[in-house]
């Protein structure tokens, strides 16, 4: 049983004798950290201590330089100081000489260290081929650090393969666990004009489950809307699918409804399997091209990016220019952007997404290869069985061969064409793709289409043409897409005649001005040109006692069906104190001008908002915005207010639930069921958190995820040690891992919650635990190291929580701690009774067997 002592007199002189137990730990520590030459051990003057038995004494833990009981510890990994995460780390008795101690490398670390293969082979191992012989490669070796509880590895550079900062080989790419996961985007508008009234809701979202390697997938998306003369729902389930990657070919297989991911052919949904080169898989300096999406919004709109009926992203933005930059790099093809604005206007426009040079490395092939049925939503059938495929063999340094070929019973085409790295004038190719089309008429089209493609940064002049490419097709030429369309209108739709499209950047340092310019013209042979082009140029300048402010200018043109959309926009900003923000702009739509002055700030690192006024041909308007980051999700509300004309509010909510075997809980998420990592911190509640640039907190459950992480990169997550509560400890500070596309990664990182507080332990027979006992609680976290007379200072105290002691070979106790606990702990002195265990399970003093070859 335990009792509490308010035995203050005795603090001291307990105090005192703790700080002589920490002059040995540090001596201890000191000389592991000495490094590997010195091998003298570490006597200790038991003399110095006041006390009447010393024979109770287990110092043995800290007397030797270096030394680490045989037994099994949690370390993080280091090689070359770089971190390689958690591992459970064996220590075992030398072979040579049975008084020190090795860490076991085990085949599954070795893997971690990403050896080439040449070396792989003149590995040696010992204890019943179990663990590594670092002398079997010349300048391997291994330190354990008890005090940081880290396992250093150093390997020569040269015995290991390519990596690059932030991402690691496909060694150390991590699956992740067994989970479920379901991400939403919801937003609600309601308006009220002198017309009636509207509301209107939106949502979509991915539905989710991993299993292993393998991750399954169902998007959905639904809207309601309701007004004064009429209501209006929908919902449906998009497309269902599952993909896996390949990492020993650098690969992703996808069964069930996708889209076809083509560098060559235009794209479209069909119901089917694909096995593709996976760029995400290849080192960042070697991947792909990501598409960016750039516009003016005339006011607080919303954005909506689909792609033939599927909502692809959908977001909120404030008035005046945007660029949507995260959209998924694997996306090709045409790209429908839809602005929707609080006044009720709404713009529409095409973005044409397309692939830098189809460039390969020497001797490597990139493929691509699919076959199914091609399909409407809810996997209605539309159009004919098909197969594709297509490769890009690096040839040398300099030159890549491509080609490729679809076909159907009715519809075949085949593409072949040619890049060229031209150093530093960029990279270019060219090629020809040729079309045969059988309608149900009986009419046949043949059709040839030309392709050039340029891209190039001009380093020394801070420009860069991201993208740049010509096309043109013949009149009866037809892509695939259009033939399915043709085939199920019985006519020939499309007639697509040439496509012009470049982005490019460039940036006047001196003169802190930056450009950017998107542009793409679509000409037809039957219908009207389609045009879009967005200009911006923005400059950093002071002014007076000003500085930091900045100007940009927008102007932009969308052209579809013959209609044309012109506007301008002008911002200028002024810093303001506390961090905040002064600006004034002025847009200009089809020759209309609106104005306004407003302000913002970052109310704390989870909160933004910004409150205007303005003027427009509708009159006087009054409007805000607040974004706010929560632990459950992303929060962002906007109003709008037009005096005796129309006002109308809005709100969205982005976030998504993810469920393990481990926990489950509730996170901010905006790539739909994309990666993520969960934290489980012990079972302990609100531990603040940093991953991803982004704070957090854990749950009740003592469960936080991180989403959003990008696969095959690199990434940390970390607890927030500068916020974390008084009555908290972090035993682990950081965790780093790399996760593979759709991953939901696990990592435990140990934290320590509760009073702290002196005690004085007992055992059955009245004696006391020796000096230098350990303490663990049930989570075989350390919570104290025993002073002499069975005093210690304990950690993580919690009511009716228990602890064992553990010492010498197999020795220790356990005591139960109060229901009740004093108020002052630190003022108090727990009186505990430690009830002997004839076989304790402290893993931490278990000598392990050795088995010698």
């Amino acid at each position: 049983m335990a009792v509490v002592s308010a035995r203050r007199s005795k603090n001291k002189s307990i105090k005192t004798k703790l700080t002589l137990l920490n002059v040995f730990i540090l001596a201890s520590i000191s000389g592991m950290q000495t490094g590997f030459a010195q091998e003298k051990d570490v006597e200790f003057n038991t003399d110095v201590l006041d006390v009447t038995d010393r024979a109770n004494y287990d110092l043995s833990r800290f007397s030797q330089d270096n030394y680490i009981y045989p037994g099994v510890y949690k370390m993080t990994l280091y090689l070359n100081d770089t971190s390689l995460g958690e591992e459970n780390v064996r220590f075992l008795p030398r072979e040579s000489d049975p008084n020190e101690t090795d860490a076991c490398i085990t085949p599954d670390i070795v893997k971690q260290l990403n050896l080439k293969e040449s070396e792989t082979k003149k590995l040696t191992w010992w204890n019943d081929n179990q663990c590594l012989k670092p002398e079997s490669l010349p300048g391997i070796n291994s330190r354990g650090d008890l005090s940081e509880m880290r396992l250093y590895l150093n390997v020569p550079q040269a015995y290991l393969e390519y990596v690059a900062p932030d991402w690691d080989p496909p060694s150390r790419w991590d699956i992740g666990v067994t989970g479920a996961l379901f991400d939403y985007n919801l937003s609600a508008q309601a308006s009220r004009s002198r017309s009636g009234s509207m509301r209107q809701t939106y949502g979509n979202g991915t539905v989710g489950f991993n299993s292993g390697a393998w991750r399954f997938r169902a998007d959905w998306q639904g809207s309601a809307t309701s007004g004064t003369t009429s209501s209006r729902k929908d919902f449906y389930w998009n497309r269902y699918y599952a993909y896996r990657p390949l990492p020993s070919i650098q690969s992703v297989v996808t069964v069930g409804e996708d889209y076809l991911g083509s560098t060559l052919f235009d794209t479209f949904r069909f119901v089917g399997a694909a096995l593709n080169s996976d760029d995400n898989q290849l080192p960042p300096n070697l991947r792909g091209y990501a598409p960016e999406i750039s516009g003016i919004a005339k006011t607080n709109a919303r954005v909506v990016v689909s792609q033939q009926g599927r909502i692809i992203y959908q977001t909120q933005v404030a008035q005046g220019p945007f660029r949507i930059q995260d959209i998924d790099q694997g996306l090709t093809g045409v790209l429908d952007v839809r602005v929707e604005e609080q006044d009720g206007t709404v713009q529409n426009f095409q973005v044409n997404i397309s692939s830098i040079p189809y460039l390969t490395r020497p001797g490597y092939v990139r493929y691509k290869v699919a076959a199914g049925k091609a399909s409407e939503v809810n996997l209605r059938s539309k159009g004919p069985n098909f197969v594709t495929g297509e490769a890009s063999v690096g040839v040398n340094n300099g030159w890549s061969l491509f080609g490729g070929a679809i076909g159907s019973s009715n519809y075949q085409a085949a593409t072949v064409g040619i890049g060229r790295d031209l150093l530093f004038l960029g990279a270019a190719s060219f090629d020809v793709t040729h079309s045969r089309a059988q309608m149900k008429s009986g009419e046949t089209y043949n059709g040839s289409s030309y392709r050039l493609s340029y891209s190039k940064s001009f380093d020394q002049y801070n420009s860069q043409i991201t993208f740049a490419g010509y096309r043109f097709s013949e009149r009866n030429y037809m892509s695939m897409p259009q033939f399915i369309e043709g085939i199920n209108s019985e006519v020939k739709v499309g007639s697509n005649r040439e496509l012009y499209t470049i982005t490019m950047n460039k940036q006047f340092i001196d003169s802190r001005v930056s450009a950017y310019l998107n542009y793409s013209h679509q000409s037809y042979w039957n219908r009207p040109t389609n045009e879009q082009w967005n200009l911006s140029l923005a400059r950093y300048f002071d002014l007076g006692k000003f500085k930091n402010l900045s100007a940009t200018l927008s102007l932009f043109r969308n052209t579809s069906e013959g209609r044309k959309n012109d506007g301008g926009f002008l911002q200028i900003s002024v810093p303001w104190s506390s961090g905040g923000s002064v600006s004034y702009n002025a847009s200009v739509a089809n020759g209309r001008l609106s104005q306004q002055a407003s302000y913002s700030n970052m109310q704390d690192e989870r909160t933004f908002y910004s409150i205007g006024a303005g003027h427009s041909r509708y009159g006087e308007n009054f409007n805000g915005n607040i974004n706010r980051l929560e632990d459950f999700g992303t929060i962002d509300g906007n109003f709008s207010i037009q005096p005796a004309q129309t006002s109308s509010v809005g709100i969205s909510l982005r976030g998504g639930m993810t469920a393990t075997a481990q926990g489950a809980a509730l996170h901010r998420s905006a790539v739909m069921g994309g990666t993520r990592l969960m934290i489980d911190t012990d079972g302990v509640a609100n531990v603040p958190l940093h991953g991803n640039g982004s704070p957090t907190r854990s749950n009740v459950f003592g469960k936080a995820v991180i989403a959003d992480i990008n696969g095959y990169y690199r990434s940390t997550a970390s607890i927030d040690v500068g916020h974390l509560p008084d009555n908290m400890e972090a035993g682990d500070s950081m965790t780093v891992l790399t996760l593979t596309e759709g991953a939901i990664g696990y990592r435990r990182m140990k934290v320590l919650a509760g009073a702290k507080s002196m005690a004085l332990v007992r055992l059955n027979d009245g004696s006391t635990p020796p000096f230098g006992a350990t303490v663990y609680n049930d989570n075989d976290q350390e919570t104290g190291i025993f002073n002499d007379g069975g005093s210690v200072f304990l950690s993580g105290i919690r009511p009716n929580g228990k602890m064992r002691v553990s010492w010498g070979e197999n020795k220790g106790c356990s005591f139960t701690l109060p229901s009740t606990l004093p108020a002052e702990m630190m003022s108090q002195t727990l009186q505990l009774l430690c009830i002997a265990e004839t076989t304790h399970p402290a893993r931490h003093k278990r000598p392990a067997k050795v088995e010698k070859n």
